[in-house]
């Protein structure tokens, strides 16, 4: 087997060394997530809420990028654009999300970042040109919100740091401050309950990796002592698997990702388990991102996304597991099923971005693929005794 370094551009560095550090791709993307999946549970209510406070006036709202939203930005950092956008006739309106865990207590500090408050003019904080709104939730008080214009925070904030946030600049504004502008809606409850279900999910299914790390530990273990890569030829789904998971843990791709792509989508027929498929969609998610895809590569893989999916729906259950086989319990089943809709979700949108692919639906809400979702939650919470 034939492998070289992993080449990275340079914004892939920058996005490495600001945001990835330590975790790796997967695990950078998993955290990029949490705020998303809150993001796109909350659209909906959003877009409402503006309406109301234009009555009579156009509303327009969506995410910046529009279907194109990306979570992650493989070969881009960190996008520097609004949560939101909001056309309101022939006006723009930027909408910051925000969230805390933190209620609404006079002595509490919220903190918002400078850059998305004003800028600085000859060393003068002013407010920034663009008209610019933080939607705030609060985590302990679910039925609450705030809409703050960052013009009140120039005006309102003192300048400090934010140690949660590696000590950036930040205004900081204390719950007295912000209990003028808070806001009741009880149907914020149910979106919360969303969120967080979702959050939960996310965590059960990458649990996998780790799962899978302890299985091949000792294949690692070996490469990382003795600086060699683990001699496993890739004649099998299995194999291919440990081999594609080993070189991702090891930061290295095999010399001809394009042909092992090609021949990772092989696998994919009506006999495989959902072990399988996630074995398979792990493999194509590593070697995906560090190739680009030939017309007809990305015309298969297209092909192939709809057809897991398809496949990942006959296994679904009406207590929300997933079940391919007796021989496996039907949580670690659920946990295959989750971890390859996620990465397959992710890929959907990774191709609508980077490749203007039209042929898949944009992912509206992330798990929009389970076929319901406050099920399989409430399924796996109990079987692991989450109460």
């Amino acid at each position: 087997m034939v492998i070289e370094n992993m080449k990275l551009d340079a914004k892939t560095v920058y996005a490495q060394s600001s945001d990835i550090r330590a975790r790796t791709y997967l695990e950078y993307r998993k955290d990029m997530k949490k705020k998303a999946i809150a993001e796109l549970e909350v659209l909906e209510w959003l877009e409402d809420k503006v309406k109301e406070l234009y009555p009579k006036k156009q509303v327009n709202l969506y995410k910046s990028g529009g279907d194109k939203f990306l979570w992650f930005l493989r070969k881009g950092g960190v996008s520097r654009d609004a949560d939101f956008i909001a056309e309101i006739d022939d006006e723009k309106v930027e909408i910051e999300f925000q969230y805390g865990g933190g209620d609404i207590q006079e002595d509490y500090i919220f903190d918002f970042k400078t850059s998305k408050v004003g800028k600085k003019v000859k060393g003068k904080r002013e407010r920034t040109p663009k008209n610019i709104n933080f939607l705030y939730l609060f985590k302990e008080a679910p039925t609450k919100f705030a809409f703050i214009p960052a013009s009140w925070i120039l005006k309102s904030g003192v300048e400090g740091v934010a140690p949660a946030w590696g000590n950036r600049e930040v205004y900081k504004i204390t719950g007295k401050q912000l209990l003028r502008r808070v806001k009741n809606d009880p149907s914020l409850q149910q979106i919360w309950n969303s969120i967080n279900a979702k959050l939960f999910i996310l965590d059960f299914q990458h649990e996998l990796i780790d799962i899978n790390k302890e299985k091949l530990s000792h294949l690692l273990q070996g490469v990382i002592d003795e600086n060699n890569i683990v001699k496993i030829i890739p004649k099998d789904l299995d194999s291919f698997f440990k081999v594609c998971f080993i070189l991702d843990n090891i930061n290295k791709i095999p010399q001809n990702a394009n042909l092992w792509f090609i021949y990772l989508l092989s696998y994919i027929n009506n006999n495989i388990s959902l072990e399988d498929i996630s074995k398979i969609t792990y493999c194509i998610d590593f070697l995906y991102s560090k190739i680009e895809l030939k017309p007809n590569e990305l015309t298969q893989l297209i092909s192939k996304i709809k057809e897991l999916f398809e496949k990942i729906k006959t296994f679904y259950k009406e207590d929300g597991s997933y079940i391919s086989s007796l021989k496996v319990s039907p949580l670690d089943e659920t946990r295959y099923a989750l971890f390859s809709i996620n990465l397959l979700e992710d890929l959907i949108q990774d191709e609508i971005f980077y490749y203007s692919v039209t042929e898949l639906k944009p992912i509206k809400k992330i798990y929009e693929n389970i076929g319901g979702v406050e099920k399989t939650y409430k399924l796996v919470k109990n079987a692991i005794g989450n109460d």
